[in-house]
């Protein structure tokens, strides 16, 4: 198989993932693997599609881990290798690696918005007060409607909370 050939097999197989088609992809994405096993992404998408359609938890746990392994800027690799986490029942190493995925990847949009769709909640605006403190509440209710009128994002209220 050349190049372009194994390129074109994982794009078949990443379209069929997106699109619901697992048994589908995983066919695609096991064969762009086999050509091509040091390219991260063939190796961490073959895995998150053995963790969709065969459930073994060991070994798409491992192929993700070693594609951060080769690359551990990219977002995408967490995102799977959260996936795979959350299906096979481990939240906290699930939520672990999203965080973990932040401090690696500049705290990128992609994995803020993972981690608050697993209803991870920022941290109070003043840290130093409890959550439920007066100025605590008033503050969070202030956030939130600067973000929804577009004035600071998810992402920005997060790193000024961070610092």
């Amino acid at each position: 198989m050349n190049p372009s050939e194994t390129v074109s097999e994982f794009k078949k197989g990443l379209a069929a993932l997106q699109n619901g088609y697992s048994g589908f992809a995983a066919i695609h994405l096991r064969k762009a693997f086999e050509h091509d096993s040091g390219n991260p992404f063939y190796v961490s998408y073959y895995g998150l599609a053995l963790a969709r359609t065969q459930d073994d938890w060991a070994k798409a746990e491992s192929l993700c881990q070693a594609a951060l392994r080769m690359m551990r800027d990219q977002p995408d690799l967490y995102v799977n290798l959260a996936e795979v986490y959350r299906r096979a029942g481990k939240l906290e190493e699930a939520l672990w690696t999203l965080y973990n995925g932040l401090y690696f990847t500049q705290w990128d949009a992609h994995l803020v918005r993972e981690l608050e769709d697993m209803g991870v909640r920022r941290p109070p605006v003043l840290s130093f007060l409890g959550r439920k403190h007066f100025l605590n509440r008033q503050l969070g209710k202030l956030r939130h409607r600067l973000e929804g009128r577009g004035r600071i994002s998810a992402l920005e209220s997060m790193r000024i909370a961070r610092s």
